[in-house]
């Protein structure tokens, strides 16, 4: 049974930073792609951004793109973003999810395993 589970989430100002973690257990996903997705209040689930099984590529929405970085440790069998210069429309519980791909893709069908989600407030 996969857990994931994320932490990091919480109020902050427009501009500030905040780092996400996911953290994994129940099996190593060293090979899995991994990737955060967002979900605000009456909007559908979003991509926000994906990373290769080994960290070797990353791909980013256009909305992002520029300001947060998705990072992992093999090791820890963690998962990171790193969110900097945060804008109010970034207000949205954040999921991370792992595919059982060694790439995952934009489409959330194309992951198996979510986390809980944390929530993330950007205020103006």
């Amino acid at each position: 049974q996969v857990q994931l589970v994320e932490s990091g989430g919480g109020l902050v100002q427009d501009g500030g930073s905040l780092r996400l973690s996911c953290a994994a257990s129940g099996r190593d996903l060293r090979n899995n792609a991994m990737g955060w997705f967002r979900q605000a209040p009456g909007k559908e689930r979003e991509f926000v951004a994906q990373i290769m099984f080994n960290g070797g590529r990353t791909d980013y929405a256009d909305s992002v793109k520029g300001r947060f970085t998705i990072s992992r440790d093999n090791a820890r069998n963690t998962l990171y973003l790193q969110m900097n210069n945060l804008r109010p429309e970034d207000s949205a519980v954040y999921y991370c999810a792992a595919s059982s791909n060694i790439w995952g893709g934009r489409e959330s069908k194309r992951y198996t395993y979510w986390g809980q989600g944390t929530q993330v407030t950007v205020s103006s």
